[in-house]
């Protein structure tokens, strides 16, 4: 079996949910811990009934030393001090081999066995961010991204995931700062630190905004298949990271800051928006009182004027009245 762990609150319900969805379609053996970072967010998961998940509150969660550090960190930043600490209170409150961490707003589109077959008797899986070379923030954003991490429960796993704990519980901030940047920049330098650490190869993992620029993609029958630009060289799509995507109160949507093609805009984002809407029409059937995507309204500052024109013309602002987009 596959143990997974995710956290999320009300603002990213339905992008937590769809993970979920995605693994049971994909996944025949797993099991998904999730911390859910608001009391709304746990009583709703309850009401669901998630038969291949444990749905854990914060009071459940939150130790002596997480508490004391907790004022000290807005909510994006108390979310990235307690990756490290979900994945230890599953290793040891349930005793499972292994568990990896997952952002709550991946998505699945195929099986994560040929992952696991690479990690094989090692006890760390990072993934690297693979940075198409126009949007390489590597020193100040990591080489690896904390998306899809995994850590054995025996004694390198523990060794490592400890000392990331400790770490984050002494500083991690939504900034750069000595070398550090929230919970990401500790990993950097693993390989060498820690023994027992494999990265990912599989191109089907860890794509994002940040490096589909690299690819095609096609779907065949309930596959997507890739092909990187500059070896031909193909791959199943084993599942994509929507960081950045945004819902806002005057309908429009933005999916990011960097280029994507349409054929990234059709394949991944069109489908994944149409399922999120789907879970959130089913969540207000359950609980009407809060919004699933987390809308929020459109930040507007001095910048953003030049910002707009930058972007249109160079390809780059994702920003989309929602019911344009979805058009076919």
């Amino acid at each position: 079996m596959y143990n997974f762990c995710t956290l999320f609150d009300t603002h990213y319900f339905s992008r937590g949910l769809a993970l979920y969805y995605s693994l049971e379609e994909h996944c025949s053996d797993f099991h998904l811990y999730i911390f859910a970072f608001n009391d709304k967010a746990y009583n709703t998961l309850l009401k669901l009934n998630l038969s291949k998940a444990t749905i854990i509150s914060l009071k459940e969660f939150e130790d002596e030393e997480l508490l004391k550090v907790k004022p000290s960190r807005n909510i994006a930043e108390y979310c990235w001090t307690s990756t490290s600490s979900t994945i230890l209170y599953v290793l040891e409150k349930f005793r499972v081999e292994s568990c990896t961490y997952l952002d709550a707003d991946l998505y699945f589109y195929s099986s994560p066995k040929p992952l696991f077959d690479e990690l094989g008797e090692n006890s760390i899986f990072l993934t690297e961010h693979r940075y198409s070379p126009q949007y390489n923030k590597e020193v100040k954003s990591g080489k690896y991204c904390v998306q899809f991490v995994t850590f054995k429960n025996d004694e390198r796993g523990l060794k490592a995931l400890k000392w990331w704990r400790e770490r984050c519980l002494e500083w991690c901030y939504a900034r750069y700062e000595d070398g550090k940047f929230g919970d990401q920049l500790y990993l950097d330098d693993w390989t060498e630190r820690f023994d027992g650490v494999h990265v990912m190869k599989h191109p089907g993992g860890g794509l994002a905004a940040w490096n589909v620029q690299q690819y095609s993609f096609i779907k065949v029958r309930n596959t997507i298949v890739g092909t990187e630009l500059a070896t031909g060289k193909k791959f199943d799509v084993i599942f994509y990271h929507f960081h950045y995507l945004k819902f806002f109160t005057n309908g429009r949507i933005e999916l990011g800051r960097r280029v994507l093609s349409d054929n990234a805009k059709n394949i991944f984002y069109k489908l994944y928006i149409k399922k999120l809407d789907e879970i959130k029409n089913k969540i207000n059937k359950i609980d009407n009182s809060f919004d699933p995507h987390g809308t929020s309204e459109e930040p507007i500052n001095w910048k953003t004027p030049l910002l707009f024109v930058y972007r249109k013309l160079t390809n780059g602002y994702n920003l989309y009245n929602k019911t344009e987009f979805m058009k076919d």
